[in-house]
């Protein structure tokens, strides 16, 4: 398993554990998930920044959601769905230096180990959605840096 995935992987679980507790994500949460884990640091730094940049665009990212999940509410969602697609979301509108397959297929991979066979495809058409709407988006400000509102309409 690649650093990046073991990484993703170490993001969900926190995502997923401050999602259930309510709890906000700070050093001691941070601290507490790492007891017992031997791991490099490039991981965990590329844990930090999906889990805290995750959570610090977190309304702005269901909102997007909401938009692309016609018919689904955020609440509706399972919790580890929500949380791939909030994670993933996270790296398609704010890391320009991912690719977007790449995101999406790095979803879909972790949706079929921690979640339900339905899961997968309702993960991929939500992320191939806000992907597509992302790279139009994209296309009409070229040369800009992608940062700030992400804008999810039909189009």
């Amino acid at each position: 398993m690649t650093k990046r995935r073991r990484s993703r992987e170490y993001a969900l679980q926190i995502l997923f554990q401050l999602d259930m507790t309510g709890r906000g994500f700070t050093e001691e949460v941070w601290n507490e998930f790492w007891k017992g884990i031997a791991e490099e640091a490039e991981v965990k730094e590329f844990t930090r920044d999906i889990a805290s940049s995750t959570l610090k665009h977190k309304k702005e990212i269901d909102e997007i959601i909401k938009k692309a999940a016609e018919n689904w509410s955020i609440e509706r969602m399972a919790i580890i769905d929500r949380n791939i697609l909030r994670a993933s979301t996270y790296e398609i509108c704010y890391r320009t230096d991912i690719p977007k397959s790449v995101v999406i297929n790095e979803a879909l991979e972790i949706a079929k180990k921690y979640s339900t066979e339905e899961s997968a495809p309702f993960i991929n058409g939500i992320l191939d959605k806000i992907a597509h709407v992302d790279d139009k988006k994209s296309d009409s400000k070229k040369g800009q840096i992608r940062k700030g509102k992400h804008k999810l309409s039909p189009e």
